[in-house]
């Protein structure tokens, strides 16, 4: 009896195995006919290039330029009239009908809006230069994830405008502009020519010069990039790109992989059953893993800074700050009063005292500023997950949109795209340069440490980094395997390409059965069922 069973386990095993080699065997020569109709269709119109988009980014860039072109005349003119450390006064009010906290709290509403008129400069530069990285990356075939670290992922060649070196360059360059903000306004006091004393904010001409330049050579760059690259399409979707590269070459899909998703890379393709649940964006793309143990870096860095400015009020307030303690009474968002902090000056003349200003903002600030950047990958992963989930939906996948759409309809990036400047504004609370103009000259130039506003930092950026880890995390539901924008995986998926498409269940076939796209709805899989896929799909004709 025993012999018989393991017998027939035998021959069941070795039938699945010779359908096996026979699906196997019909996928070659389906293969051979799906590249025939491939090199036949040499329609230009196959997939959405995306051109709308490539306006947009150019009118950003086109509007970045002139932005760092008025802040580079600005900054010429007020250096050529008023010296390296002086000042152009923007508005004068009586000294004795203005309330000196009110100016203050004026000056920190302008930073702001610097911080996010820099955000969108850099947003829009940003976007052409990740276009062009994209495509050189796929020209080197290293292209694998629709979304990468765009400051710290690079193309071959030193010489390569999306090479190592220029983005490097770019990464210091980002960082100059959120640092920025904060130097270029100030509050000024006018006593000499005035038999009343008149306060208003004040614009520093080397800070506002230095902006300028660091917006520009960012534009520079991304232009460059743009012209050394063929790019495909200019769509952020995940589907655009991945219809361009297979309608290129560049990309082509494997057989038997109908059921798989991107977590299963490492795995042998073939057979397998729907799962009920898929793998998270921390199990599915390695840098994901790596941008939320750098945000919580950032976490325990700041609450370290705060701590070590703590320890260093205790050790030496006596001596040499002399300042109010950190009680509930002095703890507020935007210091006024009497706050709890620590000082220190800036050593130097003339020129050397702006360098070491701008090395002090960019050593503190400049893991923020990246910190941020990185962050932009969860949020685009999980947009590119979110938006392939919508083929099992009532109204399925639409692949032609307006580019604008997945900004501002996506949570993820509306909460970025509010915490860049914000949190980059909280750490100008945190760390001032009080620089006050007296007559329109600077004076003695320092660096205060506010130490309630470095915890209220930290505990901005303790939700912060919550609210990502928790997204990066979450396992989305349903057997719908999970791309995350992986490219390899949507072209191993989408068997069927169509304006508008739905995921499901396509055929009943023997031993296994086939999951794909179709142009129209489709039954939900059958859990019990074991999908390879059919081996037969068509060209995608997307416009």
């Amino acid at each position: 009896m025993a012999a018989s069973s393991e017998l027939a386990g035998e021959n069941s095993h070795s039938s699945s195995l010779l359908a096996y080699d026979a699906l196997q065997n019909r996928q070659g020569f389906d293969s051979i006919i799906l590249d025939a109709k491939f090199a036949a269709d040499t329609r230009t119109d196959f997939y959405d290039r995306s051109l709308t988009s490539r306006s947009y980014a150019l009118v950003g860039v086109t509007c970045s330029s002139i932005f760092s072109c008025l802040c580079i005349i600005a900054g010429i003119v007020i250096l050529a009239n008023y010296g390296v450390f002086g000042v152009a006064m923007v508005n004068m009010v009586s000294d004795d009908v203005v309330d000196m906290s009110l100016l203050s709290l004026e000056r920190d509403v302008v930073v702001l809006i610097l911080n996010l008129i820099v955000m969108l400069c850099t947003e829009s530069i940003g976007f052409v230069h990740s276009m062009s990285l994209r495509s050189a990356l796929a020209s080197e075939s290293r292209l694998h994830f629709n979304t990468n670290l765009r400051l710290l992922t690079a193309a071959r060649g030193w010489h390569n405008p999306n090479g190592s070196l220029l983005n490097g360059i770019t990464a210091v360059l980002l960082i100059i502009s959120y640092s920025s903000p904060s130097l270029v306004v100030c509050l000024s006091q006018q006593m000499s020519n005035s038999p009343i004393p008149v306060d208003g904010l004040a614009i520093a001409g080397l800070p506002l010069l230095f902006l300028g330049v660091a917006l520009l050579l960012q534009a520079v760059i991304a232009l460059l990039g743009m012209r050394a690259v063929k790019i495909l399409t200019w769509s952020s979707s995940p589907f655009d790109l991945t219809a361009a590269l297979v309608h290129h070459t560049q990309l082509t899909s494997v057989p038997f992989r109908c059921m798989r998703c991107v977590s299963d890379l490492d795995v042998d393709g073939g057979p397998a059953k729907p799962s009920e649940t898929q793998p998270s964006a921390w199990q599915a793309h390695p840098s994901i893993r790596k941008v939320v143990i750098f945000l919580w870096g950032l976490v325990a860095a700041c609450a370290g800074w705060a701590a070590l400015v703590m320890y260093i009020w205790h050790k030496y307030n006596s001596t040499t700050f002399r300042t109010p303690p950190l009680i509930t009474q002095t703890w507020t968002f935007v210091p006024h009063g009497e706050p709890n902090y620590i000082w220190y000056i800036i050593p130097g003349a003339n020129l050397q005292v702006w360098i070491l200003l701008f090395v002090n903002m960019a050593v503190v600030q400049g893991p923020l500023t990246l910190g941020l950047h990185c962050a932009e990958l969860i949020a685009n992963v999980i947009r590119d997950e979110r938006q392939w989930r919508c083929a099992t939906g009532r109204k399925g996948l639409g692949m032609t949109t307006n580019p604008l759409k997945p900004i501002f309809t996506n949570p993820l990036c509306l909460v970025l795209f509010i915490a860049k400047p914000f949190l980059h504004w909280m750490f100008g609370l945190a760390f001032i340069i009080p620089n006050f103009a007296s007559d329109g000259i600077l004076g003695a130039v320092g660096i205060v440490m506010y130490t309630a506003q470095i915890w209220n930092l930290c505990i901005a950026l303790f939700i912060f980094a919550c609210f990502f880890t928790f997204v990066a995390l979450r396992r989305p539901r349903g057997p719908q395997p999970a791309t995350y924008g992986h490219l390899q995986t949507l072209a191993n998926l989408v068997d069927e390409w169509s304006p508008v498409m739905w995921w499901g269940h396509k055929n009943d076939e023997i031993p296994y059965c086939h999951a794909g796209t179709s142009d129209h709805p489709l039954p939900d899989v059958k859990m019990d069922c074991i999908y390879a896929g059919s081996g037969v799909g068509s060209h995608p004709s997307i416009s």
